[in-house]
């Protein structure tokens, strides 16, 4: 039997190897992999190869400011700063920069020129505390730093070069001009270009590294999308999320590879997106179900007095909407397409995601896998690969898979397995299932992490500060559901006999150590923290004590 007659024309379903293969159109054109490249040299010739004069057209607008930069003036900018970076800074391929900003003009033009020299990018949340990021250094000492003039002194006696990218410093060193070339670097495909953080279920920090193929194939398939459907002109998207995550990063690479131009916000504020969108003429706004939900639940008053008639799509990524959200906001903008992909920090963004509004009209989904992936779904108790509308662990194969954890091989093999054929599969955590007509419907998470709009956070660090509390005997933390952020850390205590600590006193003592997203926002107080025989938190008798109606069951 031919191979192509075992693949089921509507899922992708192979009966053969039980794995759902793309029907995209093959379009994505990958470079080969022993060829020197780097991502950002890969995106830039993408560009010059847009039908439109490239040069001229605007790469990005601050929101805030109205500060304009054309593709030719962040190009210069790039060039200049990378060889400032090698001659003055001496920074060579393989060093580490960590970032600390907020979204800036300066940010983009400072990632371009890191990816080329081959310089590992380390970004985060500008709102870590110093202990959150003497962690991260510990992971990958970097040997430079690039912050603001409001992050800076986080970094204070954990590095000794800080460049503040908002500094006369940092100007110079994107403004003048060098009378030397850059030195050849030969940036390999396979070397890491970005580690992205995220806590795992133990509260240990993992950093997923991500290779400059990684982030290629990525672009690639943007690039195929806007090919297959004939793109001629430059879109407008507005970005509310940050280049330290990488949804950001991703769709940042995405905009300058297919030449559009990007509209960025430093901070979201609902009155303020609105405005962007009129002003700008903003095409398609790269949201989070949070921003989606402020969306519906805004006054009609407010949005109606907006022209948001240029506005085509909304993509929406981070966690699932409901349906009901869904529903209110095609009620409210019928004329606008909602798009939810499906990504992960492992898989480099988005691998699955509706390519035009039809397939954005399958309500729920994150639309198909694209080009040149394979998934399946696996029966986490038996292993076995399972068909469509079967529920089981997603598992995933293709070419932006991470190349590991850095200075976590356990984690790396547990996340990564091999087949027999030595093809690299990575583990999603989460539960799925694929329809017959290939669209990804995820159900549920197996893994502990709470999402809170969009960001990871991680039950054990939390469990851990509030068991290190004088009058806390025992701790744990469940998801508990929030309309608004998607899900919020709720926190189960038992006191100390006599205690009189408040629901109140336990936040605060949880929001001074931890990031603004990390905090507890409810608190319940128990006699006894539910065990098995081993120890491990029964998580999911918790959350059917205090939130009946949603399992939190996990792995």
């Amino acid at each position: 039997m031919a191979m192509e007659n075992t693949v089921d024309p509507r899922s992708g379903f192979n009966s053969l190897t039980k794995t759902f293969q793309s029907l995209r159109p093959p379009m994505l054109h990958l470079p080969l992999e022993h060829l020197p490249l780097s991502a950002a040299e890969y995106t830039l010739t993408l560009l010059r190869n847009c039908p439109w004069n490239w040069q001229d057209s605007l790469a990005f607008i601050d929101s805030d400011t109205g500060h304009r930069l054309s593709y030719a003036d962040f190009t210069r900018p790039v060039q200049t700063l990378a060889v400032n970076l090698q001659t003055q800074i001496g920074l060579t391929k393989g060093d580490t920069a960590f970032v600390l900003s907020p979204n800036s003009l300066q940010v983009p033009i400072l990632y371009f020129a890191l990816l080329t020299l081959g310089v590992v990018i380390s970004p985060a949340n500008p709102v870590s505390t110093k202990s959150e990021i003497a962690r991260l250094f510990q992971l990958r000492k970097p040997a430079v730093a690039f912050a603001t003039s409001a992050t800076a002194h986080k970094l204070g006696g954990l590095i000794g070069t800080i460049i503040s990218i908002d500094s006369p410093e940092f100007d110079s060193l994107v403004t003048t001009g060098s009378t030397r070339e850059l030195n050849p670097v030969g940036v390999s495909q396979s070397d890491v270009a970005v580690i992205m953080y995220s806590s795992g279920t133990t509260g240990r920090v993992k950093g997923a590294m991500l290779t400059h193929r990684n982030l290629i194939s990525l672009v690639a398939s943007f690039d195929a999308q806007a090919r297959r459907v004939g793109k001629t002109a430059p879109g407008v998207l507005l970005k509310t999320v940050p280049y330290f995550h990488i949804y950001g990063f991703i769709i940042f690479l995405k905009g300058v590879g297919i030449g559009d131009t990007e509209v960025l916000m430093e901070r979201y504020e609902l009155r303020k997106m609105l405005k962007a969108i009129e002003e700008f003429k903003v095409t398609t706004a790269a949201l989070v179900p949070p921003i989606v939900v402020a969306l519906v639940k805004g006054s009609t008053q407010l949005t109606a007095a907006y022209n948001l008639s240029s506005l085509q799509m909304v993509g929406c990524s981070g966690s699932a909407l409901r349906k009901e959200i869904i529903e209110a906001f095609k009620a409210r903008f019928p004329n606008i397409a909602l798009a939810q992909g499906y990504g992960l920090t492992e898989t480099a963004g988005a691998i699955f995601r509706p390519v035009n509004p039809e397939e954005s009209l399958r309500w729920g989904s994150s639309g198909k896998i694209s080009e040149e992936f394979e998934a399946k779904i696996v029966d986490p108790k038996t292993g076995d690969s399972l068909p469509p509308c079967k529920e089981g662990e997603l598992w995933i194969k293709g070419p932006s898979i991470m190349k590991g954890y850095i200075g976590d091989d356990e984690a790396s093999k547990a996340a990564i397995v091999e087949d027999e054929g030595g093809e690299r599969w990575l583990k999603t955590g989460d539960l799925c299932y694929i329809d017959h007509e290939g669209f990804l419907f995820v159900v549920d998470r197996f893994k502990e992490l709470i999402k809170y709009k969009g960001f990871q956070v991680a039950p054990a660090e939390l469990e851990q500060l509030l068991q290190s509390h004088p009058e806390i005997i025992d701790a744990a933390v469940i998801p508990y559901p929030d309309e608004e952020a998607g899900e919020v850390p709720m926190g189960v205590v038992v006191l100390k006999p006599n205690s009189i600590l408040g629901e109140s006193e336990v936040m605060n003592f949880v929001a001074k150590q931890v990031s603004p997203y990390k905090k507890i926002r409810r608190v319940a107080f128990v006699d006894t923290i539910p065990k098995n025989t081993s120890g491990k938190i029964l998580r999911n008798e918790l959350c059917k004590i205090f939130n009946p109606h949603q399992s939190c069951s996990r792995l």
